[in-house]
């Protein structure tokens, strides 16, 4: 047997998850900030609830990237690729929900597609939406917890945003039928990997005449200022939905206070998507996918329910994969191990060791006691590697006195304290004036 992980998927050492962690901490911290609260829902769904999300079922590109199996009920079941259809399926399920209800979602994902930098078969997602609030005012809020979400993390973004309703009306203006419809809006999302050329061979062999490409190539490539670029659309346009949808995200944004580019060919190729969109990519990063994205999604709820009744909601996830793999090439530095202090016994002292650990784990000093009796020069390279702030030595002499000696491994001083004194230290509260 060779030992190997599945492809596409990977093990997170100590420091790995360390970093992972704060930075779950962090967007949990601004999420709660905007007033979102905590959801869990299963990894594992049912296939025809997976499949539900989509027009084209399991024709759809997306579900050709979904882990499907068997139970032993023999009942078809697959790995949640995203966590946005559970939201829907939990409110489905839970029709008394008060709305409107802010929740935020932290947890693995899993998509059987391409491998690459910042791209995974097993990943995680940090999703926040918002169901039951019509108004656009819930779209900016959501944009708005971008641009805090990644502040917090000291990343400059661009935040693009568009409109499924102007991309609509961008397409009835060119003269796209429904059917073709879909399809179209894939490709025009594909602008900035192939270009107007690739884009307009791709409609091509979906039947698209040459006459409507160059159209919708014409209104998505517009360029200027946010405000120029909707201009030039609403002269050509007219004061259509989308128009007057995108222009009062505009509105709201600046109230929020958010920097955002309007990307008139941002497209967020999935059909559930009803107004708005928004996709995040960090400037300067070697990582050249997005690091979040999202939108408005009315319509999934109602289609769950088999009611088509229109239930709003808007979110969006941010990618805790490219996020983190972006602040290890940057060198963000974690510590090796969790621990604050490492208590060393020496000579015939471990009893009174296991006392002064289990005394700073009560004061809530995360700390770490020699288990197998290494020698006082193994333990403290074992700290240094480690990356432990503090050592704790206890000797007979420190027994008899009922003092411990704490030294600060950075600086390498020492002091002889009681436990009082020590934890004033480690908790940064001593007076040493």
């Amino acid at each position: 047997m060779k030992l190997e992980r599945a492809k596409g998927t990977r093990d997170f050492s100590p420091k790995e998850q360390m970093l992972r962690k704060y930075v779950m901490s962090k967007l949990s911290k601004v999420f709660e900030l905007y007033g979102f609260s905590p959801l869990a829902t299963p990894i594992i769904e049912r296939y025809d609830v997976l499949a539900a999300k989509f027009t084209a079922g399991e024709e759809s590109d997306a579900m050709k990237e979904v882990f499907t199996f068997n139970d032993q009920g023999n009942r078809k079941l697959g790995l949640r690729y995203e966590l946005t259809f559970p939201l829907a399926r939990y409110i489905g399920m839970n029709q008394n929900t008060r709305m409107p209800f802010k929740r935020y979602q932290i947890g693995r994902v899993y998509r059987d597609g391409p491998i690459r930098l910042g791209r995974y078969r097993e990943f995680w997602q940090c999703d926040v939406d918002i169901v039951g609030c019509n108004g656009i005012i819930a779209d900016a809020e959501i944009i708005a917890v971008l641009k805090r979400g990644f502040k917090e993390l000291d990343m400059d973004v661009t935040i693009e945003v568009n409109d499924r309703k102007l991309l609509n009306d961008i397409l009835s203006f060119a003269g796209i039928n429904e059917e073709l419809r879909e399809a179209t809006l894939i490709s025009i999302d594909k602008l900035k990997k192939v270009g107007p050329k690739g884009i307009a061979d791709e409609l091509n062999s979906k039947g698209v005449s040459g006459d409507q490409i160059k159209k919708v190539i014409e209104l998505i490539s517009v360029e200027g200022s946010n405000s120029e670029k909707l201009k030039l659309l609403q002269e050509k346009l007219g004061d259509t939905e989308g128009i007057i949808e995108i222009t009062e995200l505009f509105e709201w944004l600046n109230k929020f206070n958010v920097s955002f580019e309007f990307n008139p060919a941002l497209a967020r190729g999935l059909a559930y998507y009803t107004g708005p969109i928004f996709e995040v990519f960090l400037k300067g990063s070697e990582i050249t996918s997005s690091f979040a994205g999202g939108g408005r999604w009315d319509k999934m709820i109602g289609n769950y329910l088999g009611t088509k009744e229109i239930v709003p909601a808007t979110g969006v996830a941010f990618g805790l994969e490219p996020i983190t793999e972006e602040l290890k090439l940057r060198g963000f530095n974690t510590k090796e191990s969790v621990t604050d202090v490492y208590v060393i016994p020496i000579g015939d002292t471990k009893q009174r060791a296991v006392q002064i650990v289990e005394d700073l784990r009560n004061s809530g000093i995360k700390s770490d006691l020699d288990l197998i009796g290494r020698n006082l020069s193994k333990n403290l390279d074992f700290a240094n590697k480690m990356n432990i702030p503090y050592v704790v030595f206890i000797g007979e002499d420190e027994v008899k006195q009922n003092k411990i000696k704490l030294r600060d491994m950075n600086s390498g001083d020492e002091n002889l304290v009681t436990l009082s004194e020590a934890l004033k230290i480690l908790n940064g509260d001593s007076d040493e004036d």
